[in-house]
């Protein structure tokens, strides 16, 4: 019988296990549901828009009828009824607005739901995959794009799609005001295109160019230390300046041309709704009208033309909010990581590495070239070899961070890089050579996050012996880290780090230069706690060029240039090794 505690460890809940399932969906699939969310909600409000179009009708036919029928018969009881229809009509108005603006707020916030974490997860793949750091920029596009689902900026076209409703009125009350209310938005829309005309790209580079420079500074101001040390801050300065004021330069010239074309279109509004003040008094001076059509007539024009204005006006957020899309559509259709969703069960036979090949993107010379070999539960592997050589890339694949170009690696006949995320992560231990500890406590840290038994917590400190060290900082497990926060030493940020790698008694152990920041005494409890994760059976894999972490290694492997020169026990490797050595140093004495 499958142990399910196994399966879905620490108990996740189904919503997890459906956030986890939408992260790892085809892109395809998550676009066509965005946009079938987007659609739904749009017909719903192009629906509530027409009602909202008919209602503002409210205002000019109450105020025909006030000057034609109730100044005319001076009847106050025909003056009640009409402001009580009015009134009501006003208030129907009212609501069904408030819903409007509510559907377009469950729009974006069904949006963000649906796509928050497969845009991280993907944000995530294409930083890993292309070193670009695209999460940030993603979020904030989805934020973006829901603030402007929320704004008055998308129902305006809504509006402008039901102006025929005041045409129609226009034209029953005389041609003259229809031919005007025609010409008027003809002209209007023409504004709207020679504005897109002249904006689109501009903002296009706009946005792009202020990407590239919040991305830039960003990066630097983690390396704050090395630019304060060594005077680099007016250097950095210049460089971010003229990013910046290019990006600012492009934004100016975009705003300052569809502010323009926008004070154009408010500006002819203006003068139509005169336009129409003065044809109605000629048509009124002719009795083919009464004063009350020429009053409702110019409230209709106004009424007809407003979102059009809007829409002119707010441009630029549209130009945007596509732009959002594209971005996050773009990430998305890039497919980066494709995972199953089905987690799988705690593993217990062999690591084989088969025929694995990997070449960067855009490289065409592989990083690792062709290499096999096998490890069993309870073997510890050591991997040397010079600068270059291939040994940090070699450790990303064998954790499935990156897909290898040709080969796999395979964990008990599961492929490490296809295996589900969450399951995967509780049987795997990872410790990169530039340890960072994200943002929370270190109990936090240690337990991946999650709301793991302090007991875990406190048996995985203990194994990479950091729980008097812990003791000793201000709140010890309660203690903030991360940006900003308590500043470690690069030798306690790597024993937290290889406890956290430690947490919940993995089953494959990934270790970069894992002693690099450590002393004596640091060393020693790192190599204790490799050989426990041995006796407990795990399979583990270190890096490094300190020999004497290396004592602890049943078998070592030799990489040069992507190939495998030397594989076998440690005694054996070294054995090899160790003449030619001899002879290189005579060689150079």
């Amino acid at each position: 019988m499958t142990d399910t505690r196994q399966i879905n460890p620490n108990g996740k809940s189904h919503a997890g296990k459906k956030a986890l399932s939408a992260a790892n969906a085809e892109p395809k699939a998550l676009v066509l549901r965005a946009r079938r969310i987007f659609m739904a909600g749009l017909l719903y409000a192009a629906l509530l828009s027409a009602c909202i179009s008919l209602l503002q009708l409210t205002v000019p036919l109450y105020m025909l009828q006030v000057h034609d029928r109730v100044l005319n018969s001076q009847s106050k009881d025909t003056l009640v009824m009409l402001t009580i229809l009015a009134v009501s009509a006003l208030i129907v108005f009212g609501v069904l607005e408030f819903i409007r603006a509510m559907s377009f707020q469950a729009m974006g916030s069904a949006l963000v739901r649906r796509l928050n974490l497969p845009v991280l997860s993907a944000a995530v793949e294409a930083s890993i995959d292309q070193g670009l750091p695209k999460a940030t920029q993603s979020l904030r596009d989805l934020t973006e794009l829901r603030s402007f689902l929320t704004s008055s900026a998308v129902s305006a076209p809504l509006d402008a799609a039901w102006s025929p409703i005041f045409l129609a009125a226009l034209f029953l009350m005389h041609p003259v005001y229809g031919i005007i209310g025609v010409i008027a938005v003809i002209v209007l829309v023409c504004c709207g295109v020679i504005t897109d005309l002249m904006t689109r790209s501009l903002v296009k580079d706009a946005n792009q160019a202020n990407i590239e420079a919040i991305s830039k500074i960003g990066s630097t101001l983690r390396h704050a230390e090395v630019i304060e040390a060594m005077g680099m801050l007016p250097a950095l300065a210049r460089r971010w300046r003229s990013l910046q004021m290019n990006a600012i330069g492009l934004l100016d010239l975009g705003g300052s041309r569809s502010r323009a074309m926008a004070t154009i279109a408010r500006t002819m509004r203006f003068m139509v709704q005169i336009a129409v003040l003065a044809a109605g008094t000629l048509l009124a001076m002719d009795r083919q009208i009464t004063p009350g059509a020429m009053i409702a007539a110019s409230i209709l024009v106004g009424r007809l033309l407003l979102p059009f204005d809007h829409v002119v006006d707010n441009w630029r957020l549209w130009v945007q909010a596509v732009g959002n899309w594209q971005r996050i559509q773009s990430l998305l259709s890039q497919n980066l990581a494709v995972r199953q969703t089905m987690p799988t069960p705690r593993p217990h036979g062999d690591l084989v590495i088969d025929k694995l090949v990997y070449a960067a993107p855009g490289v065409d010379v592989p990083i690792i070239k062709g290499i096999s070999f096998s490890l069993s539960p309870g073997e510890v592997l050591g991997i040397v070899g010079p600068s270059a050589a291939g040994k940090s890339t070699l450790a990303r694949l064998l954790i499935g961070i990156v897909r290898p170009t040709a080969g796999g690696v395979f964990l008990d006949g599961n492929n490490v890089y296809l295996w589900e995320r969450g399951s995967f992560g509780e049987i795997a231990g990872y410790l990169p050579q530039s340890v960072a500890l994200l943002e929370g406590t270190i109990r936090d840290n240690i337990a991946r996050m999650t709301d793991s038994e302090p007991q875990r917590v406190l048996e995985a400190a203990r194994l990479a012996d950091v729980h008097e060290m812990i003791g000793r900082l201000p709140l010890g497990y309660d203690t903030p880290v991360g940006d900003g926060r308590l500043t470690l030493s690069g030798g306690q940020r790597q024993r937290i780090g290889l406890a956290r790698c430690l947490y919940n008694n993995p089953r494959l152990i990934v270790l970069d230069e894992p002693n690099a920041n450590l002393d004596s005494v640091g060393e020693r409890a790192l190599m204790r706690a490799i050989e426990q994760a041995r006796d407990d059976g795990a399979i583990v894999i270190m890096i490094a060029h300190r020999p004497t972490i290396m004592q602890v290694a049943d078998k070592l492997l030799v990489l040069e240039n992507g190939r495998i020169t030397q594989f076998g026990p440690r005694t054996d490797v070294v054995a090899s090794i160790t003449p030619v050595n001899s002879k290189m140093g005579a060689a150079g004495a």
